[in-house]
């Protein structure tokens, strides 16, 4: 059955302290990253979502055996060599295209055949810049005219290293050959033309595998590599991702004051930080360590009533990819035009997230429109509510969302169950705050 979500606009000031569920990015990564260890590793405050169920189903059909109670991902590791599978198992990576790319590394490591599918959206999403550079390293792969289903086969030789160079800044590629690097002869140097997430280079190193940086944007990995690795043990810090949208809702809603608590700072992932604070949002982010080489710490963000407009392009799309459509929404508040430039990329996620925030904002009445690789805001009058449809679309569903609490009259979002894909008790945050939900 289909959600759907009601949002009052905010007649009283959002208060209160939160701690988020951990990173979307880390819990894929170390859940998968814990099977390459001989050892029970333990996850805390790990992401229980539609986004990563998928992996752990995955994992279960490969015979790995894990449990997870109040948070706590624990991963019975028994080392790559030892992983064995019957059969051809098929796997279900559903919307996560995490999942499926960081799987195709995996499995080509382990020389495991599969077939890996997914929802219709995740089919739309392009995979031939993962499956074409496994191939070079001599992965039998397949894939459906660029997208999924993606088809490994039975390895009849060792992989080998290549020096390769991305066309596109993705962790999720970089992430899927270094993995299959793990099981390659020789050694394997990428490189790209921009910044991407570091978190697989940072789990990495904290591992103790040999993975070095020799210059900016290039990653390294020379054999040979330990024979065993220690378990993981480690809490993962809260998402910064869904940070953003109480972030959004503190700067939006007046008199508004929220405090994050654990939240990841890795610099890869903060650029939604730095455009708020160029913004004019009134943002404290006090640093409170390390874990496994990711830094992490508390955030409060609160009301700013004179946000401006402001341009975003290069590095910062990287950095704030995720964050467009709660980012737009602020920016309609902002003063003066906003322009997002060199996000094309955008069109390639859940949804196409620059036709997806243009059409709700002017559903709202904000002056926006869309450009082939962005899109343009003029900001800083009220808009009115409306019934949204979420498109199956989890960041687009919190930012309409989140939008409700500012506009004049309520909003609806359809199709809201999808939230539940990266943030389950969303809703249930919000009104704890003081939200009208």
């Amino acid at each position: 059955m289909t959600a759907t979500l009601h949002i009052s606009p905010s007649s009283t000031p959002l208060h209160g302290e939160v701690t988020l569920p951990g990173d979307k990015g880390l819990s894929h990564r170390t859940a998968l990253f814990a099977v390459l260890t001989q050892g029970e590793s333990r996850i805390a405050n790990y992401l229980d979502a539609g986004v990563t169920r998928p992996l752990l189903a995955a994992l279960a059909q490969l015979g790995v055996a894990w449990q997870l109670e109040d948070g706590v991902l624990t991963v019975q590791g028994r080392g790559l060599p030892n992983l064995t599978v019957e059969g051809v198992p098929h796997l279900h990576c559903g919307h996560s295209a995490t999942t499926m790319r960081l799987l195709a590394g995996f499995l080509a490591a382990a020389g495991i055949p599969a077939v890996l599918d997914g929802s219709p959206g995740l089919r739309r999403r392009p995979m031939r810049r993962v499956t074409e550079p496994l191939r070079q390293m001599g992965v039998p792969i397949e894939d459906a005219d660029g997208h999924a289903p993606l088809t490994l086969h039975a390895r009849q030789r060792p992989l080998r290293g290549i020096t390769y160079r991305l066309p596109v800044a993705s962790a999720q590629v970089k992430t899927a050959l270094l993995l299959a690097a793990l099981a390659a002869e020789g050694e394997t140097t990428l490189t790209e033309p921009g910044p991407s997430r570091d978190h697989t280079e940072r789990l990495f190193q904290a591992m103790g595998l040999p993975l070095t940086r020799p210059a900016p944007h290039t990653v390294r990995l020379t054999p040979p590599l330990p024979k065993v690795l220690p378990p993981l043990r480690l809490t993962l810090p809260g998402d910064l991702s869904s940070a953003a949208f109480l972030l959004a809702a503190a700067v939006l809603v007046p008199d508004s004051r929220i405090t994050l608590r654990g939240v990841m700072l890795n610099p890869t992932r903060t650029g939604f930080l730095d455009v708020l604070q160029r913004m004019g949002a009134q943002l404290e982010i006090t640093p409170r360590g390390e874990t496994y080489g990711e830094p992490y710490g508390d955030i409060t963000a609160v009301y700013s009533p004179n946000l401006q407009g402001i341009t975003v392009q290069g590095d910062d799309v990287v950095r704030m990819v995720d964050e467009f459509p709660i980012f737009a929404v602020v920016a309609a508040a902002a003063h003066g035009e906003t322009v997002v430039r060199e996000a094309k990329e955008l069109r390639y996620k859940e949804s196409d997230r620059i036709a997806a925030v243009v059409t709700r904002l002017q559903a709202l009445g904000v002056a926006a429109e869309a450009r082939p690789d962005g899109f343009r805001i003029i900001g800083g009058k009220p808009w009115h509510g409306a019934s949204l449809d979420a498109g199956g679309d989890h960041r687009i569903a919190m930012a309409f969302a989140i939008a409700g609490l500012r506009a004049q009259t309520p909003v609806t979002i359809t199709g809201a169950d999808i939230i539940a894909q990266s943030f389950p008790g969303f809703a249930e945050v919000l009104e704890r705050l003081g939200a009208s939900f």
